[in-house]
């Protein structure tokens, strides 16, 4: 059994099993190639804004555009600041597979981050039910045992795989992303929030797909802890486009939010 998501090889990270993904056993989910492409973000200028000795970065805003399938074998990632700034700096990052072909692309914004004295200050929000009180639920069959869904943990307080409808869960890395590396804050967001389709399905998973052509996610602040909780719902529309809508939380309650666009069709 792999113990990774990825295992560095040069300048490439090779997928494992554990990126496989439910729609094609030979493709990975889109969580792990986002949480790749944010460590490659997070790596730039030392992970502080303008570089090294610049105040510290935080991605608030990341959006993927899912070009094709991401195949399980070996990947490039790059990334690059496109707009630098004292305070704020927008980046762009490639996916790529062994021959240069882009099969996923981000951008967004890193922000500087240092202490505001807020008046009034910020208001304390309700944290959800714990994972303690969730349940792990069935995942729906995919026809092989190992892939993503056997390298994360879930913890549903609301709804279920097999269920249709809004689902509330926390999920939580159950391997790292890169072998010795405890994954980062924004890692662990990444890796969960393009699952906010797949746990409020309203759709059947036997009649219909509905696959992301994108990923976008807002964040106000880092997660605390290991566990992320996705707040989700899918609205899928008989002309055979939807979204998904997901409130992302921590522990202390909420942290952000992610949205995709869906192609939806019968299987």
């Amino acid at each position: 059994m792999p113990e990774s998501f990825y295992e560095p090889d040069g300048e490439l990270y090779v997928a494992t099993e554990l990126t496989r993904g439910p729609w094609d056993p030979k493709a990975q989910h889109a969580g792990p190639p986002a949480a790749l492409i944010g460590r490659e973000v997070e790596l730039l200028g030392g992970g502080m804004i303008g570089g090294v000795g610049g105040p510290p970065a935080q991605v608030g805003r990341i959006t993927y555009e899912v070009l094709r399938s991401v195949p399980i074998a070996p990947l490039r990632v790059e990334a690059k600041i496109v707009r630098p700034g004292r305070r704020v700096e927008m980046f762009e990052a490639t996916l790529s597979d062994g021959d240069g072909d882009a099969l996923m692309r981000a951008q967004g914004w890193r922000l500087r981050t240092e202490r505001v004295d807020l008046d009034p200050p910020r208001s304390a929000t309700e944290a959800p039910p714990g994972p303690e009180s969730g349940e792990p639920g069935e995942f729906f069959h995919t026809g092989y045992d190992v892939g993503y869904h056997s390298a994360m943990e879930y913890r549903f307080t609301e709804g279920a795989f097999m269920e249709q409808g809004p689902a509330t869960v926390w999920m939580r890395m159950g391997v790292p992303l890169i072998p010795g590396e405890n994954p980062s804050p924004l890692q662990r967001v990444l890796v969960a929030a393009d699952s906010g389709n797949g746990v409020s399905a309203a759709l059947d998973w036997r009649r219909y797909v509905f696959i992301n052509v994108d990923l976008s996610v807002h964040l106000h602040r880092p997660p605390e802890g290991e566990w992320v909780c996705l707040d989700a719902v899918t609205l899928p529309e008989p002309n055979g486009v939807g979204m998904s809508d997901t409130r992302l939380l921590d522990e202390c309650g909420p942290i952000g939010r992610a949205a995709q666009t869906l192609l939806i069709a019968e299987r």
